[in-house]
């Protein structure tokens, strides 16, 4: 499986916009591709995609972890120019979504091959789980209802090996421990200690970033 950032605080190349917000484009097996989340301003959006050679019509599904807008802020353009993606979000979410396929997610469910939500935890977030043969790794927007009760969902799915998205004070640093890889981006706090601490297998994290699992 790959995992593209292309919606980020930081930018690795100078080509490419970084911005408040997040996105990424989650490809695995012959799954349509899977963009998770859509970053704060689509046009923004949709300049990272042009530069990385993503095509927004090759978009199969859509995954909102929740409802703030610099992860929501470029899905009308997404639903605009992609063909009718599968849109999974938040049974709590509020915004409309101009689009055939929405679900309205509550507990934890299957996305598509390999792919699982954790369902929306604590009326707040949900995060996206992909399987693997190493173990799973977990998607996240912003960690708000702590790292500790999104890994305990993602579990019921497989251990664990890898987690990649806004963490925010996430500073439970143990719990991080018995992953292969952590890649902290976006809104995350404490992503300098994070980086020392699991130095070898924590990638910086950008817009362009792109994680081969």
């Amino acid at each position: 499986m790959r995992i593209t950032i292309v919606y980020d605080n930081e930018a690795r190349l100078p080509e490419l916009r970084a911005d408040h917000g997040f996105s990424c484009l989650v490809e695995c097996g012959d799954a349509p591709p899977l963009l998770f989340d859509t970053g704060a301003r689509g046009r923004i959006l949709k300049h990272n995609l042009s530069v990385l050679g993503i095509d927004l019509c090759r978009i199969g599904v859509v995954f909102i972890s929740h409802d703030h807008s610099d992860h929501t802020g470029g899905l009308e353009e997404v639903l605009r120019e992609a063909e009718h993606p599968a849109v999974f979000r938040p049974a709590s979410s509020r915004m409309g979504v101009a689009a055939p396929d929405v679900t309205r997610v509550s507990e934890a469910c299957q996305i598509g091959p390999g792919m699982f939500s954790t369902g929306e935890l604590q009326g707040i977030e949900q995060s996206l789980v992909v399987t693997t043969d190493e173990g799973s790794v977990v998607v996240v927007g912003c960690a708000h209802p702590g790292l500790g009760s999104i890994l305990s969902a993602a579990s019921q799915f497989g251990s664990v090996r890898a987690v990649i998205g806004g963490l925010h004070g996430f500073r439970e640093f143990a719990l991080l421990d018995p992953l292969s890889l952590v890649c902290p981006c976006h809104c995350t706090v404490y992503k300098a200690e994070i980086r020392r601490l699991f130095r070898g297998r924590c990638p910086d994290c950008g817009v362009g970033t792109v994680l081969e699992l």
